[in-house]
């Protein structure tokens, strides 16, 4: 049996500072998906201007926050600051890093790690940090594809070293106990097929055993500490036929009845969906999938967490790799290129990598930043993590928003949002005796779907009217008659669009009236 490992860490662990460092109290973003344009100027949780971190030389797979730090494992062997070129200004950071969660700037905490990593948990009290991935020494010491971290001391935990024979590609943390999933067959050369678990305090081996035929690529655990969630490929777990989606006792590893799976279609050879994230959120469950073959399977579900019902599901295709909640919002990364199945942009109108649903109704909701995708999976996003009021994204995108930035972004809820596309100068004509036509054209916003548009001729407000529009439809054109003109008036006519915080105003328009 292996010796127990975690001790208190004392005050003499002076090192936490550099790597916890504090930050401001975090408010939650709770916005309602119900409204439209809000007063801090977008209308969900979250707005679509990028704040500025630091970034990365290749993909992020992996992101997880704890306090005021965010950890990020990948393909990445460097990082560099916002705005720079590879190559420039840029520090060693092999496959893990860490960064300040409000300024986006790396610490000092650089463990050496020998190969990628997948998977990052820490636990809820911020205390340990487990890593899993491909990797087998870090900093010098044998650690096989998972390793622990005392976080206030910014060392390996001595002595906690189960070994696992390949790839960890999840993990979650809860009370005493550690749960991986992956690709491996063994843990401590007893048998677990691609999920397992192991004591926190002293990294032992414990019985439950689910045994999944398929590989597992998330994990994660009910509210209430009672369920695990199980995600992949597999077709079988816990005693039971169920497929890319589990729900499984904590205690015996038994699976219970899940339905919602049946929801994803059955492994063809034409069509391959697996489950690639996993978000829980009072008591639903959302899962996240990405399917090989046209047409696949690429959407996302929510579950009720305790009876496995399925409550609402998204069908949009292009593989969905990451997904969070925030309030009434779920954020998702994926290479969306048709979501007409849920009335949103058909095909050939583009890839839509970063995008939000109503967690209640699963409705795309008013949230469009972007990014492009390149690296290995040519998918963009493949990693979300918050701290309540931001959403950190992770991937092997080289732009967000059409600005280069490599493997790393963020986005926060401070007051701003993105700013409406300037409106056109209205158009104006006076074909009837004293009588203005004018005519405009909807815009666009990066976080709102509808905008306030106000048309002044001169300093009187003619009318107010609220519009939606979408960047993969034709914009909508409203057309107005302002009568009880006196021929011969020479006018001026100009329109503002406001997102409830930010105002854009057109050129003016002139017109003599007839």
């Amino acid at each position: 049996m292996k010796k127990a490992v975690l001790a208190v860490v004392s005050g003499a662990a002076v090192v936490a500072a550099a790597l916890v460092p504090s930050g401001p109290s975090v408010e939650a973003a709770t916005s309602s998906p119900r409204a439209h344009s809000a007063p801090r100027g977008f209308a969900s949780a979250l707005s679509a201007v990028q704040q500025s971190s630091w970034q990365t030389n290749a993909s992020v797979n992996t992101l997880a926050v704890a306090g005021n730090v965010v950890y990020a494992g990948g393909l990445f062997t460097r990082v560099r600051p916002p705005g720079n070129a590879a190559g420039v200004g840029d520090a060693a950071r092999k496959y893990f890093a860490a960064f300040n969660r409000t300024t986006g700037v790396p610490t000092r905490f650089a463990p050496k790690v020998n190969g990628p990593v997948w998977s990052v948990a820490t636990s809820a009290d911020g205390r340990w940090l487990a890593i899993g991935g491909d990797f087998t020494v870090i900093d010098g010491v044998s650690r096989q594809h998972v390793a622990l971290f005392d976080v206030a001391a910014g060392k390996l935990v001595a002595g906690w070293d189960p070994v696992v024979n390949y790839r960890v590609a999840a993990i979650e943390i809860t009370g005493n106990t550690v749960y991986l999933g992956g690709s491996f067959g063994k843990v401590d050369k007893v048998t677990r097929n691609r999920v397992a678990a192991v004591t926190l305090d002293t990294g032992a081996l414990l019985r439950w055993n689910p045994d999944a035929n398929d590989d597992v690529h998330a994990i994660e655990l009910s509210t209430d500490g009672s369920r695990i969630f199980v995600g992949g490929g597999f077709t079988r777990i816990g005693g039971r036929d169920e497929h890319a989606l589990a729900m499984l006792n904590t205690t015996s590893g038994a699976a219970f009845a899940m339905p919602a799976a049946a929801a994803i279609p059955e492994r063809s050879a034409d069509c391959d969906s697996r489950v690639k994230d996993l978000e829980v959120q009072g008591n639903k469950v959302f899962a996240a999938n990405a399917g090989s073959g046209i047409g696949c399977y690429d959407g996302v579900l929510a579950a009720d967490a305790t009876t496995g019902e399925l409550l609402w599901q998204s069908h949009c295709l292009g593989a969905t790799e990451a997904i969070k909640a925030l309030g009434n919002w779920l954020y998702k990364g994926s290479h969306a290129h048709d979501c007409s199945e849920d009335g949103g942009f058909p095909d050939k109108t583009g890839m839509h990598h970063l995008l939000v649903y109503s967690a209640i109704t699963g409705k795309l909701g008013p949230w469009f930043p972007n990014t492009d995708a390149g690296g290995q999976t040519l998918v963009g996003p493949l990693a979300f993590a918050s701290g309540g009021n931001d959403l950190w994204a992770g991937g092997d995108f080289t732009a967000v928003n059409g600005v280069p930035q490599e493997g790393l972004t963020r986005f926060d809820n401070v007051p701003g949002g993105a700013t409406p596309a300037r409106p056109a100068a209205p158009k104006v004509a006076s074909a009837r005796a004293n009588k203005v036509t004018v005519s405009f054209a909807t815009v666009l916003d990066r976080d709102n779907i509808a905008l306030t548009y106000t048309l002044y001729r001169g300093t009187t407000r003619i009318g107010t009217w609220s519009r939606s529009s979408y960047s993969w439809t034709k914009p909508v054109t409203t057309t107005i008659t302002d009568a009880g003109l006196s021929s011969g008036q020479k006018l001026a006519y100009y329109l503002e669009v406001s997102d409830g915080r930010n105002v854009q105003r057109s050129p003016a328009a002139a017109v003599e009236v007839r």
